[in-house]
């Protein structure tokens, strides 16, 4: 096992992209904090921890609350001695083009999709520093790298991840702190459902991923999860500031 002996956090755990991410650190000999704003997601995500033989800790956290992250964080180190991973997996979908998305939809997307990701790093940067290095990974989308028609709020903020994740990858990198977006196209989960809304229903997305996407379909949670584990460990040791995009080729097109 490639993590043995370290601490991670992962937020939005409770389901989806983040539990795949959080059973494949633990599965890997890491032991998992998990987070999700609703606590009883998380706790079955360290139940599953728990049954596949690995080791979890489970956390209820709106991260978008400044007094929670730091809870999340600084107990977490404190309560471990350590901090070595972070995957930073908050994020939120409003579908629409500039006069479809209210001013709400916006500050909502800014939030959730960049300040929530500046919080955590910011909160867990000293832990790390302390220790001689770790990996924070901050979770964007390949439309932080492309466009999507009137998809405003996503894609500007899903921009900006990318671009904070560069500038702190550069202010730390003399500290072995490594800092990456992990950036998925179209996965099957329940987060495209703003996107299914806008597309007119379930068929009309599938037949967009069919023929939009090159590889001609979905990517699964366990995917992009084997992408997580490779910026989190040693395996990517001398990579940072990077959009490591996982889409079946979308972004080529």
């Amino acid at each position: 096992m490639i993590l043995n002996g370290r601490v991670a956090i992962v937020t939005g755990a409770g389901s989806g992209i983040g539990r795949a991410c959080a059973r494949i650190l633990a599965r890997e000999g890491a032991l998992v904090v998990v987070s999700d704003i609703d606590g009883a997601t998380a706790e079955m995500t360290a139940q599953l921890i728990g049954a596949d033989g690995g080791v979890a800790r489970a956390r209820t956290a709106n991260v978008t609350d400044e007094n929670a992250a730091h809870r999340l964080i600084d107990g977490a180190a404190r309560e471990f001695g350590r901090l070595d991973i972070l995957h930073s997996h908050p994020g939120i979908q409003i579908e629409g083009s500039l006069e479809q998305v209210d001013p709400a939809g916006m500050d909502a997307s800014w939030q959730v999709n960049v300040r929530a990701h500046f919080t955590l790093a910011r909160l867990a940067v000293p832990h790390m520093r302390r220790q001689g290095g770790g990996s924070i990974i901050v979770t964007a989308s390949n439309s932080g790298v492309l466009y999507d028609r009137e998809m405003i709020a996503y894609a500007t903020t899903k921009h900006a991840a990318v671009a904070m994740v560069r500038q702190i990858a550069l202010d730390y990198a003399r500290d072995n702190i490594r800092v990456n977006a992990l950036c998925p196209g179209w996965v099957d989960t329940p987060f495209n459902d703003p996107f299914m809304r806008q597309m007119g229903g379930r068929e009309a997305l599938e037949r967009h991923v069919s023929e939009k996407i090159p590889m001609g379909r979905w990517a699964s949670v366990d995917e992009i999860a084997e992408a997580l584990l490779f910026l989190a460990s040693d395996r990517s040791s001398f990579m940072t500031g990077q959009a490591l995009v996982i889409d079946g080729g979308e972004c080529l097109g």
